[in-house]
């Protein structure tokens, strides 16, 4: 068994193969250097190699209906410190792998559940993605231009709010079993995790401070001193200098003497100042800012576009950026000191990994090969 890096080294993860933030999550912990088996479907499809999230661990390919398939399920259970499943409610219940059975098996369990909606509530059996969970937790309201929402990609729901709630959960989780003896279900909602990462606008919202209209807040595109603007090249800037320091020196490299940018929270001024401020950036280059202002206290940064991304000076001194398999692909974050992470291998093929994997895991040949010879492998 090959040996991982990281700071979850000798962690033993079950993943059942799904789309969306649960590999996410998985790819987080394998990253970190947990050791991580995914359950495919047997005859399952190989993944393209562009399919990042898939990276870092073994491929056991099971059929999940054939009884002696999910009764192999149930000794990886049993042999794992956690579990991740990203399907429907009641999904992995009827395969007879839900945690009642999964817990009883092994009672230091901690069994992951990544779902859009929840394990209960009225909208959990029903479909969605990103955009629907944005939709019913005012994310999705509070993002954009005043005429319209804005779609951020899938960046908050699906991974933010659920891929990271997720490891979130099954870390606190670890962490309780270690000193208690005793597993337990972490039901992470993409919906739920959304509605805590809005924590601050919901306390700002309360207290008068957040307005519920979209370029009306300073974080939101509201502000003139915190925005994208466009320069001479048809490039983009962002610009977020919201503490007075940092607004007065971006005033003073942008060359702006206005005696009304002095009122910089007056929110009557933003419309006009925003407009002011355009014009101002748009006599200069992209370049030509990033050469006046990048690295400054002006709060600053270019608007880089995917294919400028890995190249940029910051990125390639962190090292953020890896080639491999022939794709450029993002290195483990965050960092650490003593344990650092590592990309442990590329992305399996379904069942590739059958036997060493199993064989790693302590199923013995014998029953490696009665598994093949049912077809439940």
């Amino acid at each position: 068994m090959a040996s991982h890096a990281g700071p979850l080294a000798g962690l033993k993860i079950l993943e059942f193969a799904a789309i969306g933030p649960a590999p996410f999550c998985a790819m987080l912990l394998a990253d970190a250097g947990a050791e991580i088996i995914r359950i495919d479907r047997k005859g399952a499809e190989p993944r393209p190699k562009h399919q990042i999230q898939y990276r870092g661990r073994r491929s056991v390919a099971l059929d999940l209906k054939n009884p002696a398939g999910a009764e192999a399920a149930l000794k990886l259970i049993a042999r794992a410190d956690a579990l991740i499943e990203g399907f429907r409610p009641g999904v992995m219940e009827r395969l007879g792998l839900g945690p009642d059975i999964a817990l009883a098996r092994n009672p230091r369990l901690v069994y992951g559940r990544m779902t859009g909606w929840g394990q209960s509530g009225p909208y959990a059996h029903a479909a969605g993605h990103d955009i629907n969970y944005l939709a019913v937790t005012g994310a999705l309201h509070a993002i954009g231009p005043k005429a319209r929402p804005a779609i951020p990609a899938n960046l908050v729901a699906d991974y933010g709010g659920g891929a990271m709630y997720l490891a979130f959960g099954i870390l606190a989780g670890l962490l309780n079993a270690h000193h208690t003896g005793e597993g337990q279900v972490v039901d992470a909602a993409m919906a739920d995790g959304t509605v805590h990462l809005m924590a601050q606008m919901w306390g700002n919202f309360a207290g008068g401070v957040w307005k519920d209209e979209r370029e009306s807040n300073y974080t939101d595109g509201g502000a003139h001193f915190y925005n994208v603007y466009e320069c001479a090249d048809g490039k983009f800037i962002a610009l977020g200098a919201i503490e007075p320091q940092f607004y007065a020196l971006m005033l003073k490299m942008a060359g702006v003497t206005d005696a009304e940018f002095d009122a910089q929270w007056d929110r009557a001024h933003w419309d006009a100042l925003r407009e002011k401020l355009a014009s101002v950036i748009k006599r200069k280059t992209r370049a030509e800012w990033s050469a006046l202002m990048e690295g400054t206290d002006a709060c600053f940064a270019p608007v880089l576009s995917l294919s400028e991304v890995a190249q940029h000076p910051h990125h390639r001194a962190r090292n953020n950026f890896t080639l491999r398999d022939g794709i450029s692909q993002p290195t483990p974050a965050p960092k650490f000191s003593k344990t650092p992470g590592a990309i442990q291998s590329g992305i399996a093929l379904p069942g590739e990994h059958n036997e060493n994997a199993l064989a790693d895991w302590g199923f013995a040949p014998s029953e490696i090969a009665d598994l093949k010879s049912c077809g439940a492998l």
